[in-house]
Order: structure tokens, then C-alpha cells, then sequence
């Protein structure tokens, strides 16, 4: 539980929604559900926290989709609140049902749960259907939390769950009832060594129907402090995932743990901004051809406080998910008035994947003929130095050197700089040794 906290949930807005995923209601309404971060405060309840915005900006707490945690899960895990609420919908003997598969656990252990509970509405009222899969921590080598759906491309929903215990695994739902198709733990899709303590949970995976690819979001590290977002992509729901270098997510070797998996997102801080820390446990949303990530973060300067945020996710050339440097600050914030050179000065951060800490930006020189309105833009970058600024040794500083130079596959696009308030040109891209970097436009002058 957060110290310190505001225990008037009007207030909260966003902040101590952990673990959330963001659905849409057929009135328009976002609903985001997470964790009972704070569930045994006075006056929050535990029973997965509900928020809901208009613009998927300013968020307002609803309370709880159920009244604490159900029976059958409390009883077996023992838990007082519910972690990383997933819902989806799918049609069920004609009628479209909401569905929320709830983690019930506690720290450290593998005496787990996830169960279901259905609605017509997102509104609720919430009925629990019973445990879909349970966990025991002296029986089983895996652990039943955090549970994420998809719909796979032949039509079938498949649930990826687990975490630090055994790996991520994969296992097909009935379209009936949501439960387990088959009486088994599914595929393993996912998994690191125990040399970093098997730090691995909250996948989420994304059918991306333009390349018939399945993409891998998955939060490597400490929930606490170093959590960062990675990816793997694979041409079925079960694997093999693979990162951007080729290596397969589910054999990492100890050399290959830390930079195993394209990260996407990690801890970073631009000139002037706040710091933000361990990002991670995403969903994917979409809003027309727009698709979204929403998950948590911490604030460096006290860490006991997070927050959820959403972020867009573009797509280089070569179809590899990059996200935005800057939270979404809602529709008409992204575009500029006219198209301005990319060429320039740029604040930069490098997401190194075997770095766990914050990112501090460095000024950067982009070469590019491109000029863009804010609209996304795939295109090839190539980042310098720029003259007299601190690096940290990831660009050299003689620029005239070619080997100095950084090639990006990248995307081009708008955001909302919350330092200068205002819109700019933002970029994300992979260099050829696949390490992600993300950078805001720096103010002309």
C-alpha cells in the first residue's frame, strides 16, 4: 500500500491505478480497471477500481466492479485484494458479455487465482462465474496471476498468464463458459533465468492483422523501481517470440538476460520534467486505426507515488511497435499547424536494455529530410551528437566520425510536451543493434 496516501478517491484521478487496462462501452465512456493498489485504506474497498474519462485524459473513480474479493478465490489464495483486472468481450449464445478475469494472490506466493466474473455492461452489475485457473505454491512450478486476453486470428480467445515463478503461459478459452478449453497450463511463451530471479509478469499480447504477426508486450524487473516494457514477435499466439535480434523470449540464457526482449519503454526524464520510473504491466487499446498502451508508472522523486498513463504506439516501416515518449494528452494535441523539418536539435533518451535506471535525455542532432505535421510518419533517421552536450557514451563525441553516427527504422508523429505545454514533433525508432530510442524535439529558437 502507498504511504501518504489521499484517501478521497475523487482527488485521485489517474493516480494509484496499477495494473490497468482501458475498454470502451458502446455510449463512447472509457473504463479503465486495475488493482487495489490502495484496497484497505479507510473508506477504498478492495474488488478491482474503476475509473472512467471521456477523453482518456482525466479519469474519475467509479469505486469497485465487485464488493471485495470472492469467496472461492479469497479462500484459496488468501488475498485481500484483487490484482491486474483483464476485461474483454466476446459474443455468447448470440449475446455480447463482458468478461473480467481477476488475479487473487499474494506477495511471494504461488498459491494463486485467477477467476471470472461477467457483466452485460461495463457498468456492471458483476457477476463471479468461479476460479478459471488455480495455483499452489508447493504443487506448481508456475503462478496464476495476471491474466491477459486475446482473440486469436481463426476467432478463439486464448488467456496469457504467470509471472517470476515458471515464465508467461498461454491456454486456450472456451467461448462458452471463458473457462479453460483443456484441464492444462498452457503453452510457455515466455520466461527468464533465474539468474535475475525470473523477473518477468504482465504480458499482454496484440494480433497485428497488417503483418498476420502477434506482438508481445511483456514487463521485465521490479514492479518497485526498474520495471520496463518488452517485446517479442511471433507468427502464432504460442511462440516461438522473438525480440528484435532474434533472440526467443522463452531460452534467454543467463548472458542474454538483461537484454533479451526489444525494450520499448523504460524509466526516463526530459530537461525540466518530471522523472518517471519503472514503467510497465500495459495493455494494448485501440481507437480506430489509432492503437494505445496504458500502464503504470512511479515518480522518481518518491517512488511510493504511481500513476497510470496512456501512451500512443506507432509502427516503423518494418512493423515494430514504438511508443511515445509523452503521455497522451487527448485528440487534437498531436497535430501542428503546418509541417516543420525534422532536421535539428532533439532531447533524447537511450532505452539501453541491460540499464534498469532512469534515462536521462541528451541533445542530439537528427539528420532527416523529412518534414512532418504531426501526423505519424515511418521514415529512417540518423542521430549525432550535438556540439558540447554530455553523453553517455552511446554516441561519441566527434561527430564527423561515421561509426558516431545512429541509423533509426523510426516513426515520425506528434505529442504534447508537458515541460513546454505545448505540441512538438516527437520520434521513436530501433537501431540496428535493436536498442529503442525516443526523443522530443527541442524548442527553436
Amino acid at each position: 500500500m502507498d504511504m501518504d496516501i489521499d484517501i478521497d478517491p475523487a482527488a485521485w484521478g489517474a493516480r494509484h491505478a496499477h495494473d490497468p487496462t482501458v475498454v470502451r462501452d458502446d455510449d463512447g465512456l472509457w473504463y479503465m480497471f486495475s488493482t487495489d493498489a490502495v484496497a484497505g485504506a479507510d473508506l477504498i474497498p478492495a474488488g478491482a477500481h474503476v475509473r472512467t474519462s471521456a477523453d482518456l485524459v482525466e479519469w474519475t473513480y467509479r469505486g469497485t466492479a465487485l464488493d471485495g474479493v470472492p469467496e472461492q478465490a479469497r479462500e484459496w489464495s488468501g488475498a485481500s485484494g484483487l490484482w491486474a483486472p483483464e476485461v474483454v468481450r466476446w459474443s455468447t449464445d448470440g449475446t455480447q458479455q463482458w468478461h473480467m478475469y481477476y488475479s487473487a494472490s499474494t506477495f511471494g506466493s504461488r498459491t494463486s487465482a485467477i477467476g471470472l466474473a461477467t457483466a452485460a455492461g461495463l457498468a456492471g452489475p458483476w457477476t463471479d462465474r468461479g476460479i478459471v485457473i488455480a495455483t499452489h505454491h508447493e504443487r506448481d512450478a508456475f503462478n496464476a496471476i495476471d491474466a491477459a486476453v486475446i482473440v486469436d486470428r481463426a476467432g478463439a480467445p486464448w488467456m496469457l498468464y504467470g509471472s517470476f515463478f515458471g515464465g508467461i503461459h498461454a491456454v486456450e478459452l472456451s467461448r462458452d463458459t471463458g473457462m479453460r478449453l483443456r484441464d492444462e497450463p498452457g503453452a510457455l511463451i515466455a520466461r527468464r533465468p533465474q539468474s535475475v530471479d525470473g523477473a518477468i509478469e504482465g504480458a499482454y499480447v496484440m494480433h497485428r492483422a497488417q503483418d498476420d504477426r502477434y506482438v508481445l508486450f511483456v514487463s521485465f524487473d521490479s514492479l518497485v523501481d526498474s520495471y520496463s516494457v518488452r517485446v517479442g514477435v511471433a507468427d502464432e499466439i504460442t511462440g516461438p517470440y522473438r525480440d528484435h535480434q532474434g533472440r526467443d523470449l522463452t531460452s534467454p540464457s543467463d548472458a542474454e538476460a538483461l537484454v533479451a526482449g526489444t525494450k520499448v519503454l523504460g524509466g526516463l526524464r526530459f530537461p525540466g520534467g518530471t522523472g518517471l520510473i519503472a514503467p510497465g504491466h500495459n495493455s494494448i487499446f485501440h481507437d480506430g486505426d489509432a492503437t494505445f498502451m496504458v500502464h503504470h508508472v512511479r515518480f522518481a522523486d518518491d517512488p511510493t507515488q504511481h500513476e497510470a498513463q496512456v501512451r500512443r504506439v506507432h509502427w516503423t516501416a518494418s512493423g515494430w511497435p514504438v511508443v511515445s515518449p509523452h503521455p497522451f494528452a487527448g485528440v487534437g494535441t498531436e497535430r501542428l499547424p503546418a509541417p516543420v523539418p525534422v532536421a535539428g536539435e532533439w532531447d533524447a533518451v537511450r532505452f539501453a536494455p541491460e540499464v534498469s535506471t532512469m534515462a536521462d535525455a541528451q541533445r542530439v542532432r537528427c539528420e532527416s529530410a523529412v518534414s512532418c505535421d504531426g501526423e505519424p510518419v515511418a521514415t529512417s533517421l540518423r542521430l549525432l551528437p550535438s556540439a558540447g552536450s554530455a553523453t553517455d557514451g552511446a554516441v561519441a563525441d566527434d561527430a564527423a566520425a561515421e561509426h558516431d553516427a545512429v541509423a533509426l527504422d523510426a516513426v515520425v508523429f506528434g505529442a504534447w510536451d508537458p515541460v513546454d505545454e505545448r505540441t512538438v514533433l516527437a520520434f521513436s525508432g530501433i537501431d540496428e543493434q535493436g536498442v529503442v530510442w525516443s526523443g522530443s524535439q527541442a524548442v527553436r529558437s
